[in-house]
């Protein structure tokens, strides 16, 4: 292994490591770019799931308290998403991947625009357990077919009136329990090769090093301020999905 496999890998883990503790979520869109140049693409996808695992728990502790006092706010999301990823995995070979990603770059592009220039926030406040499981479930088909569960589930939480936690209450474990379900299908792909476990040796410190940075930041922004920077990611996600669908 080389002086730049290593950088590469270490690169990925803490831009990855640092949005999971931030926000709860964006770990592959951040990270999947360094790991590709180092890993073959199966490898590198089964590296982003093990660092993306291995953050979240720092996170899942962090909102502890969130999760259980809303338990039943993310089971309306999450027990949806379970067949969602069912279906998006049997659906794989009837759906052009590149193409619905551009779909998704481009309305997280549009809707991270529209709602940054924005000077004041919707905030929905009446109960909407309808949509949350229609999100829950779109989500776990695109994590499914895409890798790409958080993005709708980041959009419609940003513009509820939950305060932070609420809403990184509802991402974080969401999106590791979606995330984990992928990762033990991978088992069955011979992704985890000795390469892929070498890098997780080199990805796994420096992304729980940078998580604590993203937490750090995340305990001390305002619940309006942090509404305002996941828009602000779903915008930047977009844009790096974008580029990394047609370069």
């Amino acid at each position: 292994m080389t002086s730049q496999f290593f950088m590469l890998v270490a690169l990925g883990a803490a831009a990855g490591g640092f949005i999971n503790g931030l926000a709860g979520f964006g770990t592959a869109l951040f990270a999947l770019g360094f790991f590709l140049a180092a890993l073959p693409p199966l490898e590198a996808v089964a590296l982003v799931f093990l660092v993306a695992i291995a953050t979240g728990f720092q996170g899942l502790w962090v909102v502890r308290r969130a999760i259980f006092a809303h338990k039943l706010r993310l089971l309306r999301f999450v027990l949806p998403a379970l067949g969602g990823i069912y279906l998006g995995v049997l659906s794989l070979k009837y759906v052009d991947v590149s193409l619905l990603k551009l779909v998704i770059a481009t309305f997280l592009i549009l809707y991270g625009g529209f709602f940054s220039l924005q000077r004041r926030l919707p905030q929905i406040a009446r109960p909407t357990h309808v949509m949350d499981v229609c999100v829950g479930f779109c989500g776990g088909v695109l994590g499914g077919l895409a890798g790409l569960s958080g993005a709708l589930p980041s959009m419609w939480c940003a513009l509820k009136d939950w305060s932070k936690s609420e809403t990184r209450g509802v991402l974080q474990p969401y999106n590791f329990i979606v995330l984990l379900i992928s990762a033990i299908l991978l088992l069955f792909s011979e992704a985890y090769s000795a390469q892929t476990l070498y890098a997780a040796a080199i990805a796994i410190p420096v992304s729980l090093a940078a998580a604590q940075a993203g937490l750090w930041v995340f305990r001390k922004v305002q619940d309006a301020t942090f509404r305002r920077l996941i828009i602000g990611l779903c915008l930047i996600s977009g844009v790096l999905l974008m580029i990394a669908e047609v370069t």
